[in-house]
C-alpha cells in the first residue's frame, strides 16, 4: 500500500473527466482484417458446442472442501445421476470408527462437479446425511450454497435446521415472503407470532385446527405459545411423540424444555448453548464428538470450563481429565504417570479415545514415561494422526506389539503368530487382494461410487466379518487412501474391546 501511495504521488494531477469523456478522446477504430485472410475454414469438423436453454443457470458446485484440500478429482460424482447417488448415501451404514467417519465427512463435504442430472436430490441427500450425524453447521452451509429457496424441500430442511440452530429469524422472513415454500400451517403460525403479528397467528391457528392442517398436539403447544397466561396453573403438556424441531422449540418457549439425550443426535446441538446447564452441555458435546460432528478442542473447552461440584457419571470423567491436563501443564512425568491411566480409561469408556489422542498425543510424545503410563502413551500415539512415530518414540512397546507397529508403518513382517482381527488386518497390508469390481469402477471414472462402496464394505468388516475387513482395507489402499486404511486398522485393533 505504501508503494502504491508513493507511485500515485509521482503522477501528474489529472484533469476532471467530462460527462462523456470518451467523445473527447481519439476514437478507437476496429482493426481491419488482413487482405490475405482465407475465405474458407481450415477444417470441416464440427466443434463441440454446449447448448443450454436461455434463462437457466449453470449447475451449482455445492461443497465446503475444495479439491486441493480433499485431493479428490472434480469428476468425483459424474458417474451416475443424482437420484442414484441420493439412494446410495441414504443407505450408508453408521460409521462407528473415527477414521471412517472422517472419510465419510470428506465425501459429503467435497466440492466437485455435480451429477449430470437430479443434482438437487443429490445435494439434499448430503444435507440429510450430515444432519443425521449431528453436523448441523456444515449441513446448513451446504443448504445455503444449494439455495434454501430452491424448492419447498430445500426450505423445509432450512426451516427445521434453523430452528435447531437458534437462527430461525431468517427462515421466518423467507416464509412470510414466500408462502409457497411453507412446510406446513404450524410453521406459518409460529413465524407470524415471532414477527409480532399475533392476530394473524391466532387466525391461522384456528384455520389450521378446523381444517385439520395442524395435529392436536401441535395445536395445544401453539395455543400455549400464543397465550401462555390462559394456561397458567395447568399441568405441562406430555412430551410429544412426533419429534420435530418446531415442537422442540415450542416446548422450550413454553417453559418445559425437552431433554435432548432422549431425542435424535441433531437435537444435541441445542444443548451447546450457554443458557443450558453445564452437565447438559458436556453430555451433548460428547454425543456429537463421537461422530466427529464437534471439534475436539470445543469438547476439551467444556471439560475444563470449571471445577465439577458433584461426583459420579460424567463428573468422574471431567475430574479425571482435568487432573491429567493439570499434570501435563506442569511438565512433570511423575504427575502425568499418576493421572494418565485413569483419564485414558475414562475416555475409552465414553468412546472418546480418538478425540483424547488427537488432543494430547503430541505433548505426551515429548515426555519420558515408563511403566503403565508409557503403555498408555504408546496407544494414544497410535490412535493419533502422528501414529507413524509411535514405534520410534516407544521402541520397547513396539517390540512387544509387532502387529501394531507393522500396521503403523504400512506393512512388514511380523515374527510372532497372530490370529483373529490382527491377522485380518495384517493380511490387508500384505498380499491380500482388493475388491476387483470396486477398483474397476474407480478406474472407469465412478470414483465416488467406489469410495462409498469401499467405506460400506470396511464398516461391515469392522463389525466382525474379518474377510470383508481384509478386503475393505486392501481396497482403501488400492484407491490411494493409505492413511485412512492405516488409521482404520489401528482403531479396529486397539478399540475392538470397546463396546
Amino acid at each position: 500500500m505504501a508503494a502504491t501511495s508513493g507511485f500515485a504521488q509521482e503522477q501528474p494531477e489529472a484533469a476532471p473527466l467530462s460527462v462523456i469523456d470518451w467523445l473527447e478522446g481519439q476514437a478507437i477504430l476496429p482493426t481491419a482484417l488482413p487482405l490475405d485472410e482465407p475465405n474458407i475454414a481450415a477444417s470441416g469438423t464440427i466443434p463441440d458446442v454446449t447448448v443450454r436453454p436461455l434463462g437457466t443457470s449453470a449447475p451449482k458446485r455445492v461443497g465446503l472442501a475444495p479439491p486441493n484440500i480433499t485431493g479428490l478429482p472434480d469428476t468425483l460424482w459424474s458417474g451416475s445421476n443424482g437420484d442414484a447417488w441420493a439412494q446410495v448415501i441414504a443407505q450408508m451404514p453408521v460409521a462407528k470408527l473415527p477414521a471412517l467417519q472422517s472419510l465419510l465427512f470428506t465425501l459429503l463435504l467435497a466440492e466437485a462437479a455435480p451429477p449430470p442430472t437430479k443434482m438437487d436430490a443429490f445435494d439434499l441427500a448430503r444435507v440429510d446425511a450430515l444432519f443425521a450425524l449431528g453436523a448441523l453447521d456444515p449441513a446448513l452451509a451446504l443448504l445455503d450454497q444449494a439455495g434454501p429457496e430452491a424448492s419447498p424441500a430445500h426450505f423445509a430442511r432450512f426451516m427445521d435446521m434453523s430452528l435447531l440452530a437458534g437462527t430461525s429469524a431468517m427462515a421466518c422472513a423467507i416464509l412470510r415472503a414466500r408462502i409457497d415454500l411453507s412446510p406446513g400451517k404450524a410453521y406459518e403460525v409460529f413465524c407470524a407470532a415471532r414477527a409480532g403479528d399475533w392476530s394473524t397467528a391466532a387466525l391461522q391457528l384456528v384455520t389450521g385446527r378446523v381444517l385439520g392442517l395442524i395435529d392436536a398436539s401441535t395445536v395445544a403447544a401453539l395455543e400455549r405459545f400464543l397465550d401462555p397466561d390462559l394456561f397458567e396453573g395447568e399441568p405441562p403438556l406430555p412430551v410429544p411423540t412426533s419429534r420435530n424441531p418446531l415442537m422442540f422449540r415450542l416446548f422450550e418457549a413454553n417453559g418445559t424444555p425437552i431433554p435432548t439425550r432422549t431425542w435424535p443426535l441433531p437435537y444435541a446441538n441445542a444443548d451447546l448453548s450457554d443458557t443450558v446447564g453445564w452437565k447438559s452441555q458436556i453430555e451433548a458435546a460428547e454425543r456429537l464428538a463421537r461422530t466427529g460432528a464437534l471439534p475436539d478442542n470445543r469438547l476439551l473447552g467444556l471439560y475444563t470450563q470449571r471445577r465439577p461440584a458433584a461426583s459420579g457419571g460424567v463428573w468422574n470423567r471431567v475430574e479425571a481429565l482435568q487432573q491429567f491436563e493439570t499434570a501435563l501443564r506442569t511438565g512433570s512425568p511423575a504427575a502425568v504417570s499418576k493421572t494418565l491411566p485413569q483419564a485414558w480409561q475414562a475416555m475409552r469408556d465414553a468412546h472418546l479415545a480418538v478425540p483424547f489422542a488427537t488432543l494430547f498425543a503430541e505433548e505426551l510424545s515429548k515426555m519420558t514415561l515408563s511403566g503403565r503410563a508409557a503403555d498408555v502413551a504408546f496407544e494414544v500415539l497410535l490412535l493419533s494422526p502422528d501414529y507413524e512415530r509411535a514405534a520410534q518414540i516407544f521402541p520397547a512397546r513396539a517390540l512387544r506389539h509387532p502387529a501394531l507397529a507393522a500396521v503403523a508403518a504400512g506393512g512388514g513382517t511380523v515374527n510372532t503368530e497372530v490370529d483373529g482381527i490382527a491377522a485380518a488386518v495384517l493380511a490387508a497390508f500384505g498380499e491380500a487382494p482388493s475388491d476387483p469390481q470396486i477398483v474397476s469402477r474407480a478406474q472407469g471414472g465412478a470414483l465416488g461410487a467406489a469410495l462409498l462402496e469401499t467405506l460400506a464394505l470396511t464398516l461391515e468388516g469392522a463389525q466382525g466379518d474379518v474377510a470383508r475387513l481384509t478386503t475393505g482395507l486392501a481396497t482403501l489402499r488400492a484407491l490411494g487412501l493409505e492413511d485412512a486404511a492405516r488409521r482404520t486398522a489401528l482403531q479396529v485393533m486397539l478399540l475392538e474391546d470397546t463396546p
